[in-house]
């Protein structure tokens, strides 16, 4: 009877959470419930805990201030996973932290707290790769078999497929990841982080009706998201400046509609989906596959799901997704991906504990896979 607790802090979500893997080899893996009262399923989750550091608007959140604010947290973060899971120190197998990639200061402000839970409880650390965490995670609660994986957050933009127990990177951006052009973009139009400038962008483009030429980036199987960035900068600023000037507002030159803000979100939204979904088709096309499973924090837009939607079933395929509890940054992804790893006798010694803000998805050996 398994049971791991998982921390993550790679960005400004702290999470932690419990789950619980059965112990015998026949039974599924993939079978994981939303709650811990569906006692029938052999794999549960125990508890899925999560604060989120939000950072006031214009700006984005630095990596001292976000530590800090794991370091505030964590440990009652980790008392209240435990309470609501209904375990002990005596029933957890092992501690299971995110390894990278990730930003560097809040990484390791979790990585001491396991080690410190590590010490303390005298259980085993496993360090996971956050990126893998996202996958085992989508795959376990759509129930995905062999998917084409885009996986989109804050710091990752990567185009994934399974093959020989690695997850192969089949396209990636180029320079940016996408949430990280949402972000920076939502600071120059000043749009609220709370919950996330990613969603706010997201209420905002449903509200836009002109659709404006910007830059379109496909390179092959990547994507550039920096000159899409630079050129709607630049008419944010623009439609800033012609709010201010008497009256006078920035139209469309077909329409003669007024330019707003919530077109500029809608612009950058299309274009950028209409990327990422050429380059899915393409590895769909390449590897034989007919389903889409999307991960990470900007998995949650609706927008994004609905588009690739309309090319898997183009191909006759579908499109997998989770709702916010799992497809943003959460503890439960790590602990469910480390107890994987733990059960095919992986550990992480104290010594090489330390975070690697750098950590490829294809470095990880995913031994648990056929």
């Amino acid at each position: 009877m398994p049971i791991a607790i998982g921390l993550e802090g790679s960005a400004n979500k702290l999470g932690v959470g419990v789950i619980y893997h059965p112990s015998s080899a026949h039974d599924s893996p993939q079978e994981v419930p939303l709650d811990a009262t569906q006692k029938s399923q052999p794999v549960r989750i125990l508890a899925n805990l999560r604060h989120t550091y939000v950072s006031p608007p214009g700006t984005g959140f630095l990596p001292k201030d976000t530590a800090a604010h794991h370091r505030r947290w964590v440990v009652r973060l980790v008392k209240q996973a435990m309470k609501q899971a209904g375990v002990t120190v005596e029933d957890v197998d092992c501690i299971c932290f995110t390894k990278g990639p990730g930003m560097g200061a809040p990484l390791g402000a979790v990585s001491v707290a396991a080690r410190m839970l590590s010490l303390l409880w005298d259980k085993p650390l496993v360090g996971v790769n956050h990126c893998v965490g996202h996958i085992e995670m989508g795959r376990a609660i759509t129930g995905a078999e062999n998917p084409v994986v885009l996986y989109v957050s804050g710091g990752n933009t990567q185009v994934i497929a399974y093959s020989a127990q690695r997850y192969r990177i089949f396209g990636e951006a180029l320079d940016i990841a996408i949430g990280n052009c949402l972000d920076r973009f939502a600071r120059v139009l000043a749009i609220s982080n709370d919950p996330a400038p990613g969603y706010n962008i997201e209420q905002l483009a449903k509200k836009g009706k002109v659709l404006l030429d910007i830059p379109y980036a496909v390179k092959g199987m990547d994507v550039s998201f920096s000159g899409i960035l630079y050129r709607v900068e630049e008419l944010a600023k623009k439609l800033e400046a012609g709010e201010k000037d008497d009256g006078e507002k920035w139209v469309d030159d077909e329409t003669g509609n007024a330019i707003t803000r919530e077109d500029l979100c809608f612009t950058l939204q299309e274009t950028v989906f209409a990327m990422l979904v050429e380059i899915t088709e393409r590895a769909m096309a390449h590897v034989g596959a007919s389903q889409v499973l999307i991960v990470g924090g900007v998995g949650c837009n609706e927008r994004l799901q609905e588009m690739m939607g309309m090319m898997a079933r183009d191909r006759g395929g579908s499109v997998y997704a989770t709702d916010e509890r799992f497809c943003i940054d959460n503890g439960i992804m790590i602990a469910h991906a480390g107890l994987l790893a733990w059960k095919m006798g992986f550990k992480t010694a104290l010594g090489d504990s330390t975070c690697t803000q750098r950590f490829r998805t294809d470095e990880v050996l995913i031994d648990w896979r056929d």
